[in-house]
C-alpha cells in the first residue's frame, strides 16, 4: 500500500525529489529512502540529479505501469494511512469532555439572546452527556445556539488524513470540516493533524448513505462517513424531520451507537469494522415531536429541550441589538409599536428571527430608494407588509 502510494505520488509530480515524496505522503525520510532504493533495484525509477543532499527522480515506464494499475484500484493520493487500532485509541482517549458552568455557557451564548431556562437546561444537558434534542416553534434560534455549542471547547484533537481497513484507505480529514492549527507541533507524527474539535452541520440533504464508508465512483477514493468526520466533536441534524433518511431510519441506526459509544462500519468490499462513536449529536426540529417518533424512541433522547416563543422583555433587548448592530437608531416608542405590530401579525408568538429579518429589509428599502436607512413608522410597516403572510 505505502508503495502504492508513493508511486502515484511519483507519477503526479513526473519529477520529484525524495523530499517532496516525504512531504506529500507524510513519510518519514527513513522509509522514503528504504522505497527509493527499491524503486531502483526493481528499475522502477531513475535518478535525474542531485539537489543538495537530496535526489530528483522519475518513473520509468515500468514504474509508470505500476502507478497506473495503483490508480485503477484508488485515485487517493494523499498522506500516508494510520493504523485503525491507532485511529480507535486517539479517538477514545480524545473523547469529548463537557466541563461546563453556567457563566462559561452565558459567554457562549452572549452574542444571543437566550432565557436564563434554556441556559441552565442546556447546562445540564452538557455535563450529563448523550444525544441532545432543542424543539419548538420555528424562527427562535435552535439552529443558532446548536451552532455555538462548540465554543464551550478550547482545547484541539488530532485528526488523521485517512486509515487503513483492510488494505483499503478511507479518508477522515475534511478542510471544510477540520479547522488545522496553522502551526503544527513539531516532532509529532504528520499523517495526523492538530485541529480544533470538528463542528458537522447537515440539514435536508442528509441521506442514509452518508452514514456509511461510501466510494466515490469518479475517483475511486473512499470517504468515510458524517460521523466519523465529526468524531470528537460535534454533529449537528438540522431541520430533523426533513431529511431523505426518516428519522425512524436515522435512530434506529445511531440508537445503539449514540448508547454504546461504538458504530459498526461495512466497506464496499464487505468487510465490516467498528469504530469509537465519539460524538455529541444534536438533533433541531420545528416538527411536533409526535411526527418524528413514538414516546418508547423518543425516551432513548434523554436531553429533550423546548426553545419557545420569546417573553416581550427579551424579544425588546434583541430588538435593542439588532438595531445597534444595523445602525438603526430604535426610541421606546418604536420598540413598542414593533413589538406590538409583530405579536398582531404572527398570531400572538414573538419569533427570535423577526429583528433581525425586519432590519434587513428596511435597510433593503432604503438601499433601493438609495438613502440612509431608518426606522421610521412607514419604512417599518411596509416591511411588515413584504414580511409576514397575509
Amino acid at each position: 500500500m505505502v508503495l502504492d502510494l508513493v508511486l502515484k505520488h511519483a507519477f503526479f509530480e513526473g519529477t520529484a525529489t525524495l523530499g517532496t515524496l516525504a512531504e506529500r505522503s507524510k513519510l518519514s525520510a527513513s522509509i522514503i529512502h528504504s522505497l527509493y532504493r527499491y524503486l531502483q533495484k526493481e528499475q522502477l525509477c531513475d535518478t535525474k540529479t542531485m539537489i543538495g543532499n537530496d535526489y530528483e527522480i522519475s518513473l520509468t515506464t515500468k514504474g509508470r505501469s505500476m502507478a497506473e494499475v495503483a490508480l485503477k484500484k484508488s485515485h487517493y493520493a494523499g498522506a500516508a494511512p494510520v493504523a485503525l487500532p491507532d485511529y480507535k485509541r486517539a479517538v477514545t482517549e480524545q473523547a469529548v469532555p463537557v466541563r461546563v458552568t453556567a457563566d462559561r455557557l452565558r459567554a457562549t451564548l452572549s452574542d444571543l439572546v437566550v432565557p436564563e431556562n434554556v441556559i441552565q437546561e442546556l447546562g445540564v444537558a452538557l455535563v450529563t452527556g448523550g444525544a441532545l434534542l432543542l424543539y419548538g416553534p420555528t424562527g427562535n434560534g435552535k439552529t443558532s445556539i446548536a451552532e455555538r455549542i462548540h465554543r464551550v471547547f478550547t482545547d484541539l484533537v488530532y485528526v488523521p488524513y485517512a486509515i487503513e481497513v483492510s488494505g483499503q484507505i478511507l479518508t477522515i480529514f475534511d478542510p471544510l470540516i477540520h479547522r488545522a492549527e496553522q502551526k503544527q507541533p513539531a516532532g509529532a507524527d504528520p499523517r495526523w493533524v492538530l485541529c480544533r474539535r470538528p463542528m458537522v452541520k447537515v440539514g435536508g440533504e442528509m441521506r442514509a448513505e452518508m452514514l456509511d464508508a461510501r466510494v466515490d465512483e469518479v475517483t475511486r477514493v473512499c470517504i468515510g462517513p458524517l460521523q466519523m468526520k465529526a468524531n470528537n466533536g460535534i454533529l449537528l441534524i438540522d431541520d430533523f424531520g426533513r431529511q431523505r433518511i426518516t428519522p425512524r431510519e436515522l435512530l434506529n441506526r445511531w440508537i445503539v451507537p449514540m448508547d454504546r459509544r461504538t458504530d459498526v462500519l461495512s466497506l464496499w468490499s464487505g468487510v465490516s469494522f467498528e469504530i469509537p462513536f465519539e460524538l455529541l449529536v444534536v438533533f433541531a426540529t420545528n416538527l411536533p415531536l409526535s411526527d418524528l417518533a413514538e414516546d418508547a424512541f423518543m425516551r432513548r433522547l434523554k436531553n429533550k429541550i423546548k426553545i419557545e416563543d420569546m417573553s416581550e422583555d427579551l424579544f425588546r433587548e434583541l430588538l435593542r441589538r439588532v438595531c445597534q448592530q444595523h445602525q438603526l437608531p430604535c426610541p421606546p416608542e418604536m420598540e413598542e409599536y414593533i413589538s406590538r405590530e409583530c405579536l398582531k401579525h404572527a398570531g400572538d408568538a414573538l419569533r427570535a428571527c423577526f429583528p433581525a429579518d425586519l432590519a434587513a429589509l428596511v435597510r433593503g428599502i432604503a438601499a433601493f430608494e438609495q438613502r440612509p436607512p431608518t426606522l421610521e413608522k412607514h419604512d417599518v410597516d411596509r416591511a411588515l407588509n413584504v414580511y409576514f403572510v397575509h
